[in-house]
């Protein structure tokens, strides 16, 4: 008999990179009619109409919402729960703690975020958290080496999933007259994109056009407006290279985002971050087999050194006009870098992760965890 998935998330038409991934996930595991159902988190502002496969919404502002939540879970054999901070009510988010404790039924726990500095509280909770967990999923090494190293959590519960992606290599290629470098993603401060912006006013002599793709973030959206876009179109003006810049302020479907990938010929992660151990965004470029340049936050450090891009320091538009630079005068450089991804590129397809998440879930109702490969292996 076919294993039944309970999801708990944001999800769409919340747009934001947990609801994305959610919803991947959720679709790949209930291929094929398996049943499923999506637990929706929502916060203030949030579109509430009706989505389909959701069947039970948790409000940030309802107290005590964990316990229906909870019950629309149960209906499922297996309820698997996205894990950040700030999308569950109660300080960084502790109401989902409550929730977890409560299930009949297992529970694995997709955690997005692992902090190398938490505070106390967020320390004592994600322990707490993976207490309550049957199963904890990390999406990285870095995310997985944290995670054991420290917090207190049974290292036999912990198994590493890369984070899914589309094949957007079945989508040609598309090159432009000059070269085009891309950065797409939910805007925000953060995003560095002025550290791109600098770099871009070093490459005249290349003429490359930049095109900065994505809907500001919503909760950017609710506190700041378009402050940090406005921002970006000063410091484009100052430079000269607002006529080589282009803001694409949509959130694409799956195959227009594919379009967008596979026309660029450098994509730019120059992140501020030095915490962020996952990225869908880098996973989405290396499996386009489009050359990354990135800053060297975890995640990057991780998938790109020896791979399929270039590692730059945080902060440096010089060194990340090299990189560009390199790949797209530099000989057979772009060909090598995208080469490198295809032994990896078919692990991190959205059917080979969900079926790693399906393994898990198959063993847990057995009751058998030692038929599962734990992270360290």
């Amino acid at each position: 008999m076919a294993c039944t998935y309970g999801f708990l998330s944001t999800h769409p038409p919340t747009r934001c990179g947990l609801a994305t991934f959610n919803s991947a996930l959720a679709a790949h595991l209930t291929y094929g009619g398996v049943s499923g159902g999506i637990v929706r988190v929502t916060t203030d502002g949030d579109d509430e109409r009706p989505a389909a496969g959701v069947v039970h919404t948790w409000s940030s502002g309802d107290l005590g919402g964990w316990r229906a939540a909870a019950a629309a879970l149960e209906r499922f054999d297996v309820a698997i729960v996205q894990h950040e901070y700030g999308i569950y009510p109660g300080q960084d988010g502790q109401d989902v703690l409550p929730l977890l404790r409560s299930l009949a039924v297992p529970a694995v726990v997709v955690m997005h975020t692992v902090l190398t500095m938490p505070t106390s509280r967020q320390k004592a909770l994600l322990e707490e958290i993976g207490a309550a967990a049957d199963a904890i999923v990390v999406m990285t090494g870095t995310a997985r080496d944290r995670l054991l190293n420290g917090y207190l959590v049974d290292p036999r519960k912990v198994f590493l999933i890369p984070h899914g992606t589309a094949d957007h290599t079945r989508t040609p290629a598309r090159h432009h007259f000059r070269p085009h470098l891309l950065t797409w993603g939910l805007l925000g401060p953060g995003k560095g994109v002025e550290w791109a912006l600098r770099a871009l006013a070093l490459l005249g002599d290349i003429r490359p056009t930049y095109t900065i793709a994505g809907k500001t973030h919503p909760k950017v959206l609710e506190f700041h407006g378009e402050a940090y876009r406005d921002s970006l179109h000063d410091l484009a003006a100052r430079l000269g290279v607002s006529a080589a810049v282009r803001h694409d302020p949509v959130y694409r479907e799956q195959a227009s985002l594919s379009r967008l990938i596979r026309s660029a010929d450098v994509v730019l992660l120059p992140y501020d971050s030095a915490e962020q151990v996952t990225s869908g965004v880098l996973i989405e470029a290396v499996a386009a087999g489009v050359p990354v340049v990135a800053t060297s936050f975890p995640h990057a450090v991780e998938l790109l050194s020896d791979g399929p891009g270039l590692l730059v320091p945080h902060g440096d538009p010089a060194a990340l006009a090299g990189a560009v630079r390199r790949i797209l005068t530099e000989p057979g450089l772009a060909r090598d870098l995208a080469g490198r991804t295809h032994g990896l590129v078919p692990t991190l397809l959205w059917p080979a992760v969900a079926a790693r998440y399906a393994g898990i879930a198959r063993s847990l109702l057995a009751a058998e965890p030692a038929a599962v490969a734990p992270a360290m292996q």
